[in-house]
């Protein structure tokens, strides 16, 4: 029996999934969580009882990256399957990168489900092929203008936090530095972009495919 734990900010698409699965005879969902750090609670409450993860790649709270980090952190037995709409593209490399083992678009049909739940329970990998060419026009569409600007280590970090929609204290805590020097950084990225806001500077961002890069 693969044990299962869903874990998406949107009710709607647990339950789809859940009806989806239900009537498999291998597969169990044993518990839901609405963002990362409730899905780490639940492990952290269940040891050895969850085999697979499939988690949304956008949440408030903890995303799919940092949540998929933490569980190859702690819970390096457990398996990730990632959830995510095109508009998403930017995180699944990231995804990948922090050890998933495949995604899915969130309208995926329940034998697609079925097939990369058991693809990746027997070891492999499963990557939708509708959203890997979607992501891959993306990408294709994406060239870097000649003059975009060159940003520290730093503040790419702090850009990454300013994207995830992070505080300043927020910014301060999880990178150990002071709220001030966090202000300062913001300043540099703003004047280097030419941005007015932080509205703008993420749309440099996106723009200029800076995603690539953090």
């Amino acid at each position: 029996m693969i044990k299962i734990l869903l874990v998406d900010d949107h009710r709607l698409i647990r339950d789809g999934i859940r009806f989806y699965l239900e009537s498999e005879d291998n597969i169990s969902i044993v518990g839901e969580a609405s963002n990362g750090k409730e899905g780490i609670i639940f492990l952290e409450k269940n040891p050895g009882g969850v085999d697979l993860v499939m988690t949304d790649i956008s949440m408030p709270e903890m995303n799919g990256v940092d949540f998929t980090i933490a569980i190859q952190k702690n819970f390096s037995e457990v398996k990730v399957l990632g959830l995510t709409m095109i508009k998403d593209s930017q995180y699944v490399k990231q995804m990948l990168q922090a050890g998933a083992s495949g995604y899915l678009l969130k309208n995926a049909r329940e034998k697609e489900i079925v097939e990369a739940i058991n693809t990746i329970m027997k070891g492999g990998t499963y990557y939708a092929q509708e959203a890997t060419q979607a992501i891959m026009d993306f990408m294709s569409k994406k060239k870097k203008s000649d003059d975009v600007v060159s940003i520290s280590a730093r503040e790419k970090e702090v850009l990454r936090l300013i994207i995830d929609e992070l505080s300043n204290q927020e910014i301060a805590d999880k990178l150990f530095i002071s709220i001030r020097t966090v202000e300062a950084h913001k300043r540099n990225l703003l004047e280097k972009t030419n941005s007015k806001t932080l509205a703008g500077l993420v749309k440099y961002a996106i723009n200029n495919f800076l995603f690539e890069d953090l």
